[in-house]
């Protein structure tokens, strides 16, 4: 099936066979396939290069990092022009995909990177990029459907870069590249889908069709049990297309705006020593901030809880601190080397961050701290 969704991603079990089809209906012939370490060492790399069609000539940058750094776009933009690329792909997880993202947009805009964020004012700057496909290896971001893209400068800030034409021109939505996943990333990339549900659901914009999606998506990943069992089951197919659909879904619903959760995720995501998961962090971080948010969503928590299949009398934090356990989550960003002292660094990160926009109850600045305190 296709979805009629923005940029029409194909979604079903073996989509990855269109690959050469979707290249040629966006005129790239020479792609620049943007993936990471992890990936190129399974020989994923090389199953792309044998499916595409022998008149496609495919460049590859393979040293994607967990968290894209403005350092790994001008790297592999150099492996773009040195080979006179004229399109990217994104092969991989959320972090492969916003590196395309961000090397489709610089091969055609001057300057740096960082000229184009959301905080410096960039979001106007941001033309046509070259063409862009994203193929999501992992259930997490939805990147492949979004209009964003996160990267860490090289002064040391997570940044958002957001822009229509950042959107990916096409999709490949392949459940099964995602069977036998690790149950530590099935776990991570499926909090992150989880977690963009929710904040759209609690963003204060009012978009019934968003809020929909994003319903659809908590009932495929608590509801139907989806998570849990492709942690238990990486073989589970079922699972698995419900977890890349509810993937897909967070994207789509967080078109009305995150929140308060993803921009403590985007502060300690920054810190290049720690090198923390995002996806982790803010299914960690998640039940902290529902604790917050609680008398000020009106009846969201009650929907909430109705697509998780569960009784509106619950405590969703505490549900979501259960679902955690079960599923191997740290039990606090302590846990994962969070420090006290690193607080006031994080909290100021926080306090600047986009996301901030749409959160439903705005954090002060002691508010942040105790926040992170809590989160710990």
């Amino acid at each position: 099936m296709q979805l009629n969704y923005l940029n029409k991603p194909y979604f079903e079990n073996g989509s990855i066979k269109n690959i050469s089809e979707v290249l040629k209906a966006h005129g790239i012939k020479n792609p620049l396939i943007c993936t990471d370490p992890g990936l190129a060492s399974m020989g994923m790399s090389d199953k792309i290069r044998n499916l595409l069609s022998n008149e496609l000539s495919p460049s590859f940058y393979e040293e994607t990092p967990a968290n894209p750094t403005e350092q790994a776009v001008n790297d592999a933009l150099k492996v773009y022009k040195e080979n006179n690329c004229d399109g990217v792909i994104g092969f991989g997880g959320g972090s492969s995909m916003d590196l395309a993202k961000a090397v489709a947009l610089m091969a055609n805009h001057e300057g740096n990177v960082v000229d184009y964020s959301v905080n410096e004012g960039g979001v106007g700057k941001i033309n046509q990029t070259m063409p862009m496909v994203a193929i999501p290896t992992t259930s997490g971001t939805g990147s492949e459907v979004s209009l964003g893209a996160v990267i860490i400068m090289n002064d040391g800030r997570k940044l958002i870069l957001a822009s229509d034409h950042l959107r990916p021109d096409a999709a490949i939505c392949d459940p099964e590249l995602t069977l036998g996943l690790p149950p530590v990333l099935t776990a991570g990339a499926g909090m992150d889908a989880l977690t963009h549900c929710i904040e759209a659901i609690l963003s204060p914009v009012i978009d019934p069709p968003a809020e929909a999606v994003g319903l659809d998506g908590v009932e495929k990943v608590i509801g139907e049990e989806s998570l849990v069992r492709a942690v238990k089951n990486g073989q589970d197919k079922e699972a698995r297309w419900n977890m890349m659909m509810a993937s897909t879904e967070g994207a789509m619903a967080f078109s009305k705006g995150l929140g308060a959760v993803h921009s403590m995720s985007h502060a300690i995501g920054a810190d290049q020593e720690l090198r923390l998961h995002h996806g982790t962090l803010n299914g960690v971080i998640l039940p902290t901030i529902l604790r917050f948010n609680k008398d000020h969503v009106g009846n969201k928590y009650s929907k909430i809880l109705r697509a998780m299949g569960k009784n509106s009398s619950v405590d969703l934090a505490d549900e979501i601190e259960i679902l955690n356990q079960e599923i191997g989550l740290p039990n606090g960003l302590g846990a994962m080397g969070v420090t006290e002292e690193m607080i006031p660094g994080l909290v100021a990160h926080s306090m600047t961050d986009p996301s901030n926009a749409t959160t439903p109850r705005l954090p002060s600045q002691d508010e942040w701290e105790r926040l992170f305190l809590d989160a710990m």
